[in-house]
């Protein structure tokens, strides 16, 4: 009875030969050849991308996917940003873009034009509001006050009943609190240990280098809220999970005393792996992609971590995204491969895939609609 299987014994034992392990659960849900690091998909299904241009290529990096085709949104103008054009009225570099809980399309602009390029200030970060009905922008938040030269606005979530938004400083290590109403925005946790990285980001068994041949360290980069909005999550792009009562970080907003004590109420929930993305869903469930095993992890509410996934082309899983179906979309960026961080030259191997998997749960009501 054990003989049949002796030819695929050796074969395991062949030096070089290895055994791709792939996850029926995950399912190809997109086709391309441009990376993709963030979806958005409204409940009447309208689906939203972000190129993120990591292999050279050239074009629009926020569509809309209308009948298989890419059309550039909110139209070609905002996403055609050059030297000769105003910086607060294009789109400089988005590094995140996602359907908030009011049904509009948020779109975090780094204001550099580059990965690693200095910031354009005041007039290129800022956080610009997409009318899904009319098409159009709605408003646009300027966020040169609160941005250095070096600073990489990274990533937005939301707080409703506090009228405020919360976002992440890559660059330069804080978090950014940002009152809807007014457009006043403020620094917090500013290199803080919660918001710093003590190692460099890892992907597929490799620490990154940037383009001035240095390791590559990303700051405060990953952020959820709670469903009941009680709890800010937050962490390097190297792992390291923190939270925050949010009650504490609203306060602060208006107490400069508080503010300069913020520390004290932070605190380490997971230690959590190298990461590229993350979502959450209305149980509260954490998903983080380890960039370094293709894996999907859930973070429970009470912090324990487990491996929800592994697939092993799930290569650098970027921001993820729980949709009214029940599904984690999970683009598979290959970021780690691109420009940046290899001299200059694309190691991205084509087609890239977007993938889903069936969760079980839809999305938390305070991150989107």
């Amino acid at each position: 009875m054990l003989l049949p299987m002796l030819p695929l014994l050796s074969l395991l034992c062949l030096p070089g030969v290895a055994i791709a392990q792939q996850d029926p659960r995950a399912q190809i849900a997109l086709t391309t050849d441009i990376p993709i690091n963030g979806v958005s998909i409204t409940p009447e299904g309208r689906l939203f991308l972000l190129y993120a241009r990591v292999d050279g290529s050239k074009g629009p990096t926020v569509v809309e996917w209308v009948n298989e085709t890419a059309v550039p949104y909110p139209d070609l103008e905002w996403n055609s940003y050059n030297v000769s054009k105003d910086p607060a009225t294009h789109l400089v570099r988005i590094n995140s873009q996602r359907i908030g809980p009011d049904g509009q399309l948020w779109l975090v602009d780094v204001g550099s034009p580059a990965f690693g390029a200095p910031v354009i200030l005041p007039a290129g970060p800022k956080l610009v509001v997409v009318n899904l009905t009319t098409n159009t922008v709605s408003r646009t938040y300027p966020l040169g006050t609160v941005i250095l030269s070096t600073s990489l606005l990274d990533d937005v979530r939301f707080n409703p009943a506090a009228n405020l938004a919360y976002l992440t400083d890559a660059g330069v290590p804080a978090l950014i609190v940002l009152d809807l109403h007014t457009g006043e925005a403020r620094r917090f946790l500013e290199n803080d240990m919660s918001t710093s990285a003590t190692f460099p980001v890892s992907a597929e068994g490799r620490l990154l280098h940037g383009s001035n041949g240095n390791f590559q360290y990303l700051y405060a980069d990953q952020l959820e809220v709670s469903p009941d909005a009680k709890w800010l999550y937050y962490q390097p792009a190297s792992g390291q999970l923190y939270r925050i009562e949010t009650c504490y970080l609203n306060a602060a907003f208006h107490n400069a005393s508080l503010a300069s004590i913020l520390s004290q109420y932070r605190e380490p929930f997971a230690l959590t792996p190298s990461t590229g993305g993350t979502a959450i869903d209305a149980a509260g469930n954490i998903y983080v992609s380890d960039t370094d095993r293709q894996n999907i992890e859930i973070i429970a509410p009470n912090g324990t971590r487990s491996v929800f996934l592994h697939d092993e082309r799930l290569l650098w899983v970027d921001a993820m995204w729980v949709d009214s179906k029940e599904r984690l979309w999970m683009p598979a960026a290959q970021l780690n491969r691109g420009t940046p961080f290899n001299n200059g030259t694309s190691l991205v191997v084509k087609p890239l895939y977007v993938f889903t998997v069936d969760i079980g749960s839809g999305p938390s009501p305070v991150d989107h609609a």
